[in-house]
């Protein structure tokens, strides 16, 4: 081979492994202002709140919340999925990936592909209250007045959500035999529970302690893990003796169909320090939220593991689509 070939291809080997070792460029995203589409009603929201602001200035950029309720949140998941904006991302539960399909036949999005999860952000406080007419004080007790009393009894859980699964579910897992009530305003089911003509209701913490904190409610128990800080006296489901009503009230960030992984990465971590942050998360378990930020992959699993958990009660209850 000619010497001067073979100089030529050690410089070019040399470029190339100049070139290879060379670090990627990060990802530059966000080059403008992000939007969080949010299907809770502005209010109800605490949770994005709390990120808003940091990841702005984390970013360098606006980061504008839109609220956008109705449904049951089906409008803001619509919404989020067919805006295809790499700088648009969705905060929810993740009830578009695990209750929506359970309940609905036909979604104007696939869940599998359309949103992708980056990283959790809260667990929201859930609890179980009776009024306080009932005068039950806990979930046996409630359990006991069920069967002394079958099909007197009614309950109300947020319809559209992993509520609407859930407590029916828990109520045939302990055989008792309840009369479930629907409203198309859930204000008027929090109403009726006040006045007691709804028995039992799960709902957000946040939506049932000022009545509760008025005495017109009692909390029965909390179905999240752990206790949250601001209510230390209610009792998790576990420890009430019902594991089956054990669930987290799952919170997080999602990006569009096809957001690179890297990106997915890049945002989480950020999340992951925010929520580190005794300033966010400090005020955020004074209103019933734990801070729970993750990667992609953990996030992923928790969404899984409560698609399954959901799947498997509505098998029990008989709960099928609608299409």
């Amino acid at each position: 081979m000619p010497r001067c070939w073979t100089a030529a291809l050690t410089v070019t080997s040399i470029v190339a492994f100049a070139v290879a070792a060379m670090p990627a460029k990060a990802d530059p995203w966000p080059q403008r202002t992000v939007r969080l589409i949010v299907p809770f009603a502005a209010g109800a929201d605490p949770g994005v709140q709390a990120f808003a602001e940091p990841l702005a200035k984390r970013w360098k950029q606006p980061v504008v919340i839109e609220n956008r309720p109705g449904a049951e949140g089906m409008i803001g998941v619509s919404a989020f999925t067919s805006m295809k904006d790499d700088h648009v991302l969705l905060y929810y539960s993740a009830a578009a990936m695990t209750t929506f399909p359970l309940l609905h036949a036909r979604l104007p999005y696939d869940p599998a592909r359309d949103i992708v999860p980056i990283s959790s952000a809260v667990d929201a406080a859930i609890s179980v209250a009776v009024p306080e007419s009932l005068n039950t004080s806990s979930l046996d007790a409630l359990v006991a007045l069920a069967r002394a009393q079958p099909g007197k009894l009614n309950y109300y859980a947020f319809q559209g959500g992993s509520f609407a699964i859930l407590l029916p579910g828990f109520a045939k897992s302990v055989d008792l035999d309840m009369v479930q009530v629907s409203y198309r305003d859930g204000s008027l089911g929090i109403q009726d529970l006040v006045a007691g003509r709804i028995h039992v209701m799960m709902s957000s913490l946040l939506t049932q302690l000022p009545l509760a904190r008025a005495g017109k409610i009692r909390l029965l128990a909390v179905t999240n893990k752990n206790r949250p800080a601001i209510v230390p006296e209610v009792p998790t489901a576990i420890e009430a003796g019902y594991p089956q009503l054990e669930f987290e009230g799952l919170q997080g960030f999602f990006g569009p169909r096809g957001m690179p992984a890297e990106r997915q990465d890049h945002i989480a971590a950020d999340i992951r320090a925010v929520a580190a942050d005794p300033a966010v998360a400090d005020p955020l378990a004074a209103g019933g939220y734990s801070a729970r930020a993750s990667t992609p992959a953990e996030f992923a699993a928790s969404i899984e593991a409560q698609r399954a958990q959901l799947a498997s009660l509505a098998k029990l209850t008989g709960i099928k689509p609608v299409p």
